[in-house]
C-alpha cells in the first residue's frame, strides 16, 4: 500500500489558503490544522466532540483523551495540542453553535459527527484542488510524526503520541527524502 504524502510548509500553506475559500472556512481550516499538529487520524477527527478539546469555560485544553470508541484499536490515549493548535481551537470556538459538550466537535453539511469516510472524502477534497494527488487523509498524520521525528524526538515518544502499539508502526510513518539523507552525513 503506497504512503500518504508527507507535505512540507509550502504546501501545506496552499492547503490552508484554500481551505480559506471554501464554504466553511474556519471548520475546513481547523480539521487540517489537527490533523497536522494533533497527528489525528480522519475517524478520530470526526469522532471528536466540544467537550474533548473545550472545558466547561469554554477554555481549551492543553490535552483530552480520546476514548476506544473514537480511537483506532480499541484503546484510550492522550491527545496533547500545542499552542498553534489551541489558538486555532480558541477562534474556531467563535463558530460552534453549541457549548453542549456531547455534540460534534466538526459538523458534518447535514449536522452531527462526520461519519470516518466523509472526512476521509473531505481530505481528498482539499488536496485534489491544490493539486497535491498522493495526499490523503493520512498525509497530515504522517507530517506530523516525520516533522517530529526530524526534531529529535525518540520514536518510543512519538509511538505514545500517535498510539501505536509497536514502535515499528510508527517507524514506517517516518518520511525520508534526499535532503535529509545529505544532511545526516553531513554530521560526520
Amino acid at each position: 500500500m503506497r504512503q500518504a504524502q508527507t507535505l512540507n510548509e509550502a504546501q501545506l500553506r496552499r492547503v490552508i489558503q484554500y481551505c480559506r475559500s471554501r464554504r466553511h472556512p474556519t471548520r475546513d481550516e481547523t480539521i487540517i490544522l489537527v490533523s497536522f499538529y494533533a497527528g489525528l487520524r480522519a475517524k478520530e477527527i470526526a469522532a471528536l466532540t466540544v467537550g474533548n478539546v473545550f472545558d466547561e469555560a469554554g477554555n481549551v485544553r492543553t490535552q483530552f483523551i480520546l476514548s476506544a470508541e473514537q480511537s483506532k484499536g480499541g484503546h484510550t490515549r492522550t491527545v496533547y495540542l500545542n499552542q498553534r493548535l489551541r489558538k486555532a481551537l480558541l477562534e474556531y470556538s467563535a463558530s460552534i453553535r453549541t457549548a453542549k459538550p456531547h455534540h460534534a466537535l466538526f459538523e458534518s453539511q447535514k449536522g452531527g459527527h462526520f461519519s470516518a469516510n466523509t472526512m476521509c472524502q473531505l481530505f481528498l477534497d482539499i488536496y485534489k484542488a491544490v493539486g497535491l494527488k498522493d495526499a490523503s487523509s493520512h498525509s497530515g498524520r504522517r507530517t506530523y510524526i516525520t516533522r517530529l521525528a526530524n526534531k529529535g524526538v525518540g520514536v518510543r515518544l512519538l509511538a505514545e503520541l500517535a498510539g501505536h502499539s509497536h514502535i515499528s508502526t510508527t517507524q514506517r510513518y517516518i518520511d525520508v527524502n534526499a535532503e535529509q539523507l545529505s544532511e545526516a552525513v553531513e554530521l560526520l
